[in-house]
């Protein structure tokens, strides 16, 4: 098991490096130029001025180093924890400003992730022995998993929130509030999160549902099946072997589709202008704040490579042919 892991550690790292490295290039291939659009915000008149701010800032954020130089002082800052200034909100740290946005995407990814996955697995697997769900209820997560979550997003927020007037279709909380533990705060909250919350929990329901209930059909056919029904085995008991195993490739489903659920989430914040890491990227772009948008790259990769660490573990925990190949490996 420790050459298992130390195996997964090592991929997991390399991943790490390349991923770093590509998100570093990505604004510095962009087109503009960050330093002048900060001084375009600043409104100076003088074009003295202009010029001494120009080459201030422009040695101040090592912009007039060699591309190589830039990068690896990139690394070094990296490895003291140090992501630079915001050039968009100069001249407060990226970090503060990610610490600001986490808890808002963290609390949209993760409750809609997991429900998601619990409820539509639990959702197909009652379908595949249900014929009139199967061929009423089901063919709707067909829709629901073939829809853009942009899309979906916006459909919610048109119906719900602008004809129904039921939800708030923009920011995390009411203009009018401060952040507090008050019940009108927390009230407001909810309301506000509750669509994005929807729009990314029904695409990603639909997609298990299907797979799930795929799984079910393909195990209830299976040869262990028929041979445990031949022994006279209760269905409840065999429902729940065909469950367990179906469940194992909705294990590293989850795993492969984890960058995509990261990605919806990120544009569905876009749409309901919530004040999470997907809006952060957005104001990155058009600001040109590369610390900013590297910064938050770099949160969305490490919390992926986590995430996707864990499922290889509960995978081994779940599944008792991969602890066997382990031994015999060892």
């Amino acid at each position: 098991m420790r050459r298992y892991f130390g195996r997964k550690l090592l991929v997991y790292g390399l991943t790490f490096f390349v991923a770093v490295t590509v998100n570093w290039m990505i604004p510095r291939f962009m087109p503009g130029d960050p330093v002048q659009s900060m001084l375009s915000r600043a409104n100076v008149a003088q074009p003295a001025a202009v010029e001494a701010m120009r080459v201030h800032y422009t040695a101040m954020f090592g912009f007039d180093l060699p591309l190589w130089r830039q990068y690896l002082n990139f690394w070094g800052s990296l490895l003291r924890g140090d992501l630079g200034i915001s050039i968009w909100l100069f001249p407060t740290p990226v970090t503060d400003v990610i610490v600001r946005a986490v808890p808002y995407t963290l609390g949209l990814l993760i409750p809609s992730i997991l429900l998601s996955w619990v409820a539509g697995n639990r959702f197909g697997a009652f379908a595949a022995r249900r014929k009139w769900l199967d061929n009423t209820v089901l063919p709707l997560g067909y829709v629901l998993t073939a829809t853009p979550y942009m899309w979906l997003a916006i459909l919610l927020a048109w119906a719900l929130g602008i004809i129904a007037g039921i939800f708030p279709v923009a920011g995390a909380y009411g203009f009018d509030l401060q952040p507090s533990w008050s019940w009108e705060f927390l009230g407001s909250l909810a309301q506000h999160w509750f669509l994005p919350f929807a729009s990314l929990f029904l695409v990603a329901f639909g997609g298990w549902a299907i797979g799930m209930r795929n799984m079910i059909i393909y195990e209830l056919e299976a040869d262990y099946v028929n041979y445990l029904r031949a022994l006279g085995a209760p269905a409840r008991l065999v429902r729940r072997y065909a469950f367990r195993n179906a469940i194992l490739p909705q294990v590293t489903g989850l795993a492969l589709q984890l960058g995509v659920l990261v990605a919806g989430a990120l544009v569905t914040e876009i749409v309901f202008s919530y004040p999470g890491l997907g809006h952060l990227i957005l104001q990155a772009i058009q600001n040109q704040d590369f610390f900013l948008l590297q910064g938050t790259f770099l949160f969305i990769v490490i919390g992926v490579l986590i995430a996707n660490f864990v499922i290889d573990v509960a995978y081994v925990l779940v599944d008792p042919r991969t602890r066997t190949g382990m031994g015999e490996a060892a």
